[in-house]
């Protein structure tokens, strides 16, 4: 420790005071990006970037996941205070680029400066949570974390399209600037942490070696997911090739060094391995349906992209009660198995289900279906990095955050390709058909399935408008088949899964560098009762509130 050598006093109030920080950072990352999503047409149309739009989406993701691992080890290393204050600055700093920058390419280099930032606030705020609290108290925090994203997500593409319409999409990165400067005072006042020194050499080779595996990653989904390239593509197996190259290099490099970015121990860790394996299944069920499910819902129901939103809130409503209820009964039983197996066998329910979409399917019915595919997810998510967090050192903390979240974003990458693939492709076939039997001729209906959306479907006639929304059916009803057995091997994964006692000491505790309980209350309240010429605590035997 650099305020060093005397730990910090966990109490009550502190914990809360760090806890309502961590928010405020969670905040500022998860409502950008439900904005942006809603602002995204707006945003590509008047900086001349249509044709290049995916790469508004990329650039952040690549950064975002590039830095997860990153920021989890040296947080490890070097303590997350500082680090954490510089994933606010880089957010809030990329928010004005983005709203100033009159050329889209400006813009992007912007989102990906975003990314670096975004992907810090998501890793962090999961480690220092496992910091100030005990595993077996944790899921109390973690289940209001997820919180935010749900709220986010009714919230983003409300403001986003408020924005849009009444004043500019600029305003879509304005609002981060103040939420960014409050969240950083918050911060730099309220989230006192250790910090420490390095005292083995940094592994920057590994950084670099999984930074390059993961661009062939993203590239490699993004070019086989691209119509304008395809699975087939040379460029997308070159991407595929520099990922296989740059991972063995990477576990090579691993095995060898002294304090690698991720160390390969982790691996023989089983309750690690599984609840990794899990997160990467999740991670393709979870996006493929988020990604889709939005589009379909537009245009099966005829409103905005901004209106639409509002029809994921049961999603997001099941999420958040979920989470915060499986938060609590973690907490208070120990136990976390059961609720993995309860939240799996919900997803694999509705996606059984979303494959008897039809049109004649009513939205209200699809909103239950996400309702309960949103309460699967709560029970999930933050339990499977709750239980990754308790199978490792205190020590580890940070990595073993870090690279669940890795994975996780990994399978999310790979479900939105595929998946996306697939769709894009026999929707097109459809939609060419649909057109072509109105007497189009092909050119023409070539061009109007390029450009369809939901106020063009409303201008169409009746049975047009039927025809379309039967292709959107027959498009992506049956891909929820392909992810069904991922999802019932998630299944199987779980009764693998070795139900373990959740910690009793926090990681600070852990490490020795803070005191919590009912000492660390005691200790504080004698200090606040010391009277001024009692001076200032000795060091010798008696904790420094830093």
């Amino acid at each position: 420790m650099s305020t060093a050598d005397v730990p910090l006093l966990l109490t009550r109030r502190r914990i809360w005071t760090i806890f309502f920080a961590l928010l405020a950072g969670m905040l500022l990352a998860s409502l950008d990006q439900t904005i942006v999503s809603t602002a995204m047409p707006t945003i590509v149309g008047q900086l001349g970037g249509v044709e290049h739009q995916v790469w508004i989406t990329s650039a952040y993701l690549l950064a975002t996941t590039i830095v997860m691992p990153i920021y989890g080890k040296f947080g490890d290393v070097l303590g997350r205070r500082h680090l954490f204050l510089l994933a606010i600055a880089l957010f809030t700093l990329a928010s004005v680029g983005c709203a100033i920058a009159s050329d889209f390419w400006a813009f992007v280099v912007f989102r990906a400066i975003q990314g670096l930032g975004g992907g810090g606030l998501m890793i962090l705020s999961q480690a220092i949570i496992a910091d100030i609290t005990s595993a077996s108290e944790r899921g109390k925090y973690m289940g209001p974390l997820s919180a935010v994203f749900g709220i986010s997500a009714v919230a983003g593409p409300l403001l986003g399209g408020y924005f849009v319409d009444h004043l500019t999409w600029q305003w879509a990165f304005y609002i981060n600037i103040p939420i960014g400067i409050i969240a950083f005072l918050i911060v730099a006042f309220a989230l006192k942490l250790p910090t420490r020194k390095a005292t083995k050499r940094i592994d920057w080779l590994g950084v670099v070696l999984l930074s390059a595996a993961t661009t062939c990653l993203i590239f490699f989904t993004e070019s086989g997911g691209n119509a304008n390239h395809g699975w087939g593509a040379l460029m997308t197996w070159m991407w595929g090739l520099g990922l296989l190259v740059a991972m063995a290099l990477f576990v090579m490099v691993e095995a060898r060094i002294e304090d690698p970015v991720i160390p390969l121990s982790l691996f023989r860790n089983q309750v690690f391995v599984v609840t990794a394996a899990i997160g990467f299944t999740l991670g393709i069920a979870m996006f493929a349906v988020i990604a889709f499910m939005p589009t379909f819902l537009q245009m099966a129901s005829g409103t905005s992209a901004a209106v639409s939103g509002l029809l994921l809130i049961p999603m997001t409503a099941g999420m958040m009660g979920t989470a915060i209820a499986s938060g609590v009964l973690v907490s208070k039983t120990g136990k976390y198995k059961i609720y993995l197996i309860i939240g799996v066998l919900l997803i694999i329910a509705v996606l059984l289900t979303l494959t008897t979409l039809a049109p004649t399917t009513p939205i209200w019915l699809i909103c239950t279906y996400l309702a309960v595919f949103g309460a699967g997810l709560g029970f999930m998510m933050q339990v499977i990095v709750l239980v990754a967090q308790n199978s490792v050192p205190a020590g580890s903390v940070g990595t073993a955050t870090s690279t669940n979240n890795y994975f996780r974003e990994v399978g999310a990458s790979l479900g939105t390709a595929v998946i996306g693939a697939f769709f894009t492709s026999r929707l097109a076939d459809r939609l060419t058909d649909v057109f072509t039997a109105t007497g189009a001729s092909p050119v023409e209906a070539a061009n109007a399935t390029s450009t369809i959306d939901p106020q063009i479907l409303n201008g169409l006639p009746w049975q047009v408008q039927k025809e379309v929304v039967a292709a959107y059916t027959g498009a992506l009803a049956p891909l929820f088949w392909y992810i069904v057995p991922f999802m019932v091997a998630a299944l199987i994964l779980t009764f693998f899964l070795k139900q373990i006692s959740l910690s009793t000491e926090s990681g600070l505790v852990a490490r020795g560098e803070a005191i919590s309980g009912d000492e660390a209350e005691r200790l504080a309240a004698e200090r606040q009762s010391a009277t001024p010429r009692d001076g200032p605590p000795r060091r010798r035997g008696r904790p420094i509130d830093n």
